[in-house]
């Protein structure tokens, strides 16, 4: 297995993958990402770091591990393809894992190329203790998204209310994780992390807020089981090159990729 933290490589070269470069340049790591995969009519340049168009190619150049940020399309077409080959992935785009074909698909790829795929945490903490909970049996879990309504521009809530005349806190969706998750990729891949800890995509209920008043996002997930209840709420900051992420989501996906070469997981 390649272990060189100097040989990462992203798909996509938005917010999310800028944002991790910069930040492991920042810090010192010796992990560096030198590689990418752009879609056929990008037109990307970046010292230091090798483009490719084609899955096969970055194949051959011998990634040591691949981090996902791209989009649900992203997952399906090349994350398949990659774990096959034995190589490692970090998935950010956890949405497309509400499709149930998919994950099969990823689970089969990954034993046959005994690689590992490993999903981020995103902008919510107390996933662990959802996971542990989820062991003795969990009654009701509910996610709960807020954030301002610019944040949910160029999703379905703009067909449903005028975000730019909002004057309170508004209800744009109710549901369970997995509608959530396939209709608002961009801002809802919290969801898809929950329900994955939990009790699912179906039984994972949702509710998807705009307000006005809110200057940051925010993620509160309640559970209620055998283990007994509790409530998480976090009030995130935005990325700054995006609004519609989150910068815990993006710290988590470095979190992520620094443990993946950790010896030791403390």
């Amino acid at each position: 297995m390649n272990r060189d933290p100097g040989k990462v490589a992203v798909i996509g070269f938005g917010a999310m993958a800028r944002s991790l470069r910069d930040s492991l340049n920042r810090s010192g790591s010796d992990i560096k990402i030198t590689a990418g995969l752009i879609s056929k009519g990008a037109d990307v340049e970046h010292d230091g770091i090798v483009f490719f168009r084609d899955v096969d190619a970055l194949i051959q150049w011998g990634p040591s591990v691949v981090v996902e940020c791209a989009s649900h399309a992203a997952v399906r077409d090349c994350v398949p393809t990659l774990l096959r080959a034995g190589i490692d992935v970090i998935v950010v785009s956890i949405g497309s894992l509400g499709d149930a074909a998919l994950l099969n698909a990823l689970d089969r790829a990954a034993e046959h190329g005994k690689s590992r795929l490993t999903v981020v945490s995103g902008a919510v903490g107390g996933l662990d203790a959802l996971r542990a909970a989820k062991l003795a049996g969990l009654d009701r879990v509910v996610y709960t998204g807020t954030k301002p309504p610019a944040a949910w521009k160029g999703s379905p809530a703009e067909k449903s209310c005028d975000l730019s005349a909002l004057a309170q806190r508004t209800v744009i969706f109710e549901g369970n994780a997995r509608e959530a998750s396939s209709l608002y990729p961009k801002n809802a891949n919290v969801t898809a992390a929950v329900a994955l800890a939990g009790v699912g995509f179906d039984e994972t209920a949702v509710t998807l807020v705009a307000d006005p008043a809110a200057d940051g996002n925010s993620h509160h997930v309640s559970a209620v089981g055998s283990f007994g209840s509790f409530d998480i709420v976090l009030h995130n900051k935005p990325l700054p090159d995006n609004p519609k992420t989150s910068w815990l989501a993006a710290l988590s996906v470095e979190q992520a990729l620094r443990r993946h070469f950790q010896r030791i997981e403390l």
